[in-house]
């Protein structure tokens, strides 16, 4: 039987909110904005950033540059500011190396979350990567998953994994698409009014042990 996982990007495989802050501080640095800026910028890109936010952000921050620079600086930024995980990537060619089929399902801008990709070392370590701009279809809509599924090489009645940080997005997602599920929950509490997901672990890293723990079982018997 194919085994099948899919991962999210953002604060899953890497450290999205991390980067943010950091950009955020620099932003307004290099922008002579106050503190007060830096918390606004991080409330108002923190769930999504597209190009049309920071049209917004222009007007309330009574900044000079057009929003399309300002993107794509945010963009290149973001990107510069994303670490590589050595041994997430490393985990993941373990799995590969296991015959697992492994995918990155994200929502967000497909340039942004393609440079946080590449930036993370992670393009060759995946076997599809599907963006919810590109497809049309965002977590937790079940198309998202079914065609992350069908890029792999997969269905979603076969074995296979959800891992994310999202409980909606990612978790009930997951479930709603025939996938059994890993929230990485960064020591938070589970959200009570949702159906819990199969394993909680603290970080991605652990999600992949965990995965080829179940590998490693299966050869042994």
């Amino acid at each position: 039987m194919q085994r099948l996982v899919l991962f999210d990007l953002d604060n899953t495989l890497c450290d999205r909110q991390g980067a943010l802050a950091k950009w955020a501080a620099d932003f307004c640095r290099a922008h002579g904005l106050g503190s007060g800026a830096e918390g606004h910028l991080v409330d108002a890109l923190q769930e999504r950033a597209y190009p049309a936010t920071f049209e917004r952000l222009r007007h309330e921050l009574f900044l000079e540059a057009p929003a399309t620079q300002l993107w794509d600086d945010y963009v290149t930024g973001i990107a510069a500011r994303v670490p590589r995980r050595p041994d997430v990537i490393e985990g993941l060619e373990q799995m590969r190396a296991a015959r697992w089929r492994l995918g990155i399902l994200t929502n967000g801008a497909a340039d942004i979350q393609r440079a946080k990709i590449a930036a993370a070392g992670l393009t060759r370590s995946v076997d599809a990567i599907v963006i919810s701009e590109e497809i049309g279809a965002r977590k937790p809509e079940a198309d998202a998953f079914h065609v992350a599924v069908a890029r792999c090489g997969g269905t979603p009645w076969e074995e296979g994994w959800m891992v994310g940080d999202n409980p909606e997005n990612d978790i009930r997602g997951g479930q709603s698409a025939g996938l059994r599920t890993i929230w990485v929950s960064q020591d938070r509490p589970w959200l009570d009014h949702l159906s819990p997901p199969d394993h909680a672990v603290p970080d991605a890293l652990s999600a992949i042990n965990l995965l080829l723990s179940t590998t490693q079982t299966r050869t042994a018997r």
